[in-house]
C-alpha cells in the first residue's frame, strides 16, 4: 500500500476494534498461513495441482488499483485462467467493472455481488468469485463455521455499519 486513502495509510480503510480482533485471529492459525513476496500469478502457476492449498485472491483494482498500489498493473485474464486451473479452493474479490463480469463468465466461475463501503463511507459493490458459491447463498447454518461467520459478520457489522 502506497500512503493509503488521504495518507492515512492502514487506518483509512479499518475499524480499529476490527483491525484488532482479525489480527488476533490471524495468529491463532499463523501457522497455516503462508504469506509470498513476489509474482503472486507465478506463485499460483507453481500450485495449481496443489489440492490442499486454498487462495484467498484479492488482486488491485482494475481502476483505483493504479492510484492506491504501487505493483498494480497485472494480466487479469491470466490470473482468471490459472483460478480456474487450480486443483484447491479460491476465493478472489475485485471491483464490480465490466471488464471482471466478462472475465467472470467467460471462465464460467461463480459470482456474488456484495455491499462495501469504501474510505469516503460510499456504498459500492464488490465481486466475490468461486468456482461455487452455493453457501453463500443456502448456507448451512447447523455447521459451527457458519454460526462462528455469522457471528463475526454480525459484530463487523456493529463496528463498522454499512
Amino acid at each position: 500500500m502506497k500512503e493509503g486513502e488521504n495518507g492515512k495509510g492502514i487506518r483509512s480503510r479499518w475499524y480499529p476494534t476490527t483491525l484488532q480482533r482479525r489480527m488476533l485471529d490471524i495468529a491463532r492459525i499463523r501457522n497455516r498461513i503462508r504469506f509470498v513476496e513476489g509474482d503472486g500469478l507465478a506463485y499460483i502457476e507453481r500450485k495449481l495441482q496443489r489440492k490442499n492449498v486454498a487462495f484467498f485472491i484479492d488482486p488491485p483494482y482494475t481502476v483505483a488499483g493504479r492510484r492506491l498500489y504501487t505493483h498494480s498493473d497485472i494480466d487479469h485474464e491470466r490470473l482468471f485462467r490459472l483460478a480456474k486451473r487450480l486443483g484447491g479452493e479460491f476465493l478472489m474479490t475485485y471491483d464490480d467493472s465490466p471488464e471482471i463480469r466478462r472475465l467472470v463468465i467467460d471462465s464460467r466461475l461463480d459470482c456474488e455481488t456484495i455491499l462495501m463501503k469504501n474510505t469516503h463511507n460510499t456504498k459500492m459493490l464488490e465481486l466475490l468469485i468461486a468456482r461455487n458459491l452455493a453457501c453463500l447463498r443456502h448456507p448451512d447454518t447447523s455447521q459451527p463455521i457458519f454460526r462462528e461467520l455469522f457471528a463475526q459478520t454480525n459484530s463487523d457489522l456493529l463496528d463498522s455499519p454499512l
